[in-house]
């Protein structure tokens, strides 16, 4: 390889490692609002949550359980799918479930308080 082949490789492989570990620099999601706060539809939601939820999906910090975290869901441009976060595209992965996820049978006003809750996250 040629020395200027050479310099041009290594700019392009320092970009890519720059740009791979400005992902982590982002602006900071923050906290969850407290539980302490929630509104009543809210906190309804949050117990839908523990009931179903809570056993695969970590609410309150980022990184898998059995599922992915669901910390700052609505606060992310795209769910783990690539798909945009949007009830539209939330609603029919908690119904249908998704790869190991089982599905579920939540009623109308369940789904919603849920919805509700996640939008807390």
């Amino acid at each position: 390889m040629s020395r200027l082949g050479r310099q041009r490789w290594i700019v392009i492989v320092s970009a890519l490692a720059m740009a791979a570990g400005a992902g982590g620099c982002g602006p900071s999601l923050g906290p969850s609002k407290p539980v302490s706060e929630l509104t009543p539809q809210e906190a309804n939601g949050h117990a839908v949550y523990q009931k179903y939820c809570a056993s695969c999906h970590y609410a309150d910090k980022t990184g898998d359980l059995h599922g992915p975290s669901l910390f700052a869901l609505y606060r992310k441009k795209y769910l783990p799918s690539g798909a945009p976060v949007n009830d539209e595209r939330v609603t029919p992965v908690i119904l249908r479930g998704r790869n190991m996820m089982p599905g579920s049978d939540l009623n109308d006003q369940q789904m919603q308080d849920l919805l509700a809750y996640l939008h807390t996250l």
